[in-house]
């Protein structure tokens, strides 16, 4: 979604030649196309909901678990290692009964991702600037989701620019935390543009504070260029490259 005026095939051709690895947040149709160039979809839509509306209403949940059954499989069959699912906004409701419908949700998809070695991803958002009411929007809220759930294949996706807006602490949290979390997406902060000498995280520290946890997963760019998007892709693959 960040690259709107660049065709799949391109985002593909470019990032292999300049050593990705993977294209983030594709649908089921599209999961296949980045095999064409060597690379993979490292995290999956699959029809799990959207950000407003997501796992803590308990009437989402069949709806939720009809589209894991569905794509799960598709993913695991197109090598796809993650599949991107939400909280959904608060609406009234508190965060501990959240907490215990989410938990309730996950509980009941967590055996398709486990059998498919597939790992389901809650993102975690900001409620600040970007997603208003949205509920996973602070670290320890989600953790203690995943310690419920307990399960090797139900993560939280870190979104680093998201979690700097709401809390900050980034390396810190994530050391702390790695166990639980699956996935990371960056954007600079402040206005989720490039990742440059304008934004206040040092990019580079946090991939080392990553890599020194032993994490091999993915970290995907989700910034929205303001200026040439494959020149500035560029810079931040090798900005995050240590």
């Amino acid at each position: 979604w960040c690259y709107p005026k660049t065709s799949l095939e391109d985002l593909c051709a470019y990032s292999a030649r300049i050593g990705l690895k993977a294209v983030d947040l594709l649908k089921p149709e599209e999961y296949l196309i980045p095999q064409r160039y060597g690379l993979v979809c490292s995290m999956g839509y699959a029809g799990a909901g959207d950000i407003p509306n997501g796992l803590n209403r308990l009437e989402n949940h069949d709806k939720i678990e009809a589209a894991f059954r569905e794509n799960i499989p598709l993913a695991a069959k197109a090598k796809v290692p993650n599949v991107i699912t939400f909280s959904g906004n608060r609406k009234g409701m508190s965060d501990e009964e959240g907490a215990r419908n989410t938990v309730i949700g996950l509980n009941r998809v967590k055996k398709i991702a486990e059998d498919n070695n597939v790992t389901i991803c809650v993102e975690l958002l900001n409620s600040k600037v970007n997603h208003k009411d949205y509920m996973c929007d602070h670290t320890a809220w989600g953790v203690d989701v995943m310690k419920q759930v307990n399960s090797t294949h139900v993560k939280l996706l870190y979104d680093i620019y998201h979690m700097q807006i709401m809390e900050g602490d980034i390396i810190r949290t994530i050391q702390e935390n790695i166990q639980w979390l699956g996935h990371f997406h960056t954007g600079g902060v402040p206005g989720r543009h490039e990742l440059d000498n304008t934004q206040e995280v040092q990019w580079d520290g946090v991939m080392r504070g990553i890599l020194a946890t032993g994490f091999n997963g993915y970290v995907a760019h989700e910034f929205v260029p303001a200026a040439d998007p494959f020149t500035s892709l560029r810079q931040a693959a090798d900005l995050c490259d240590v």
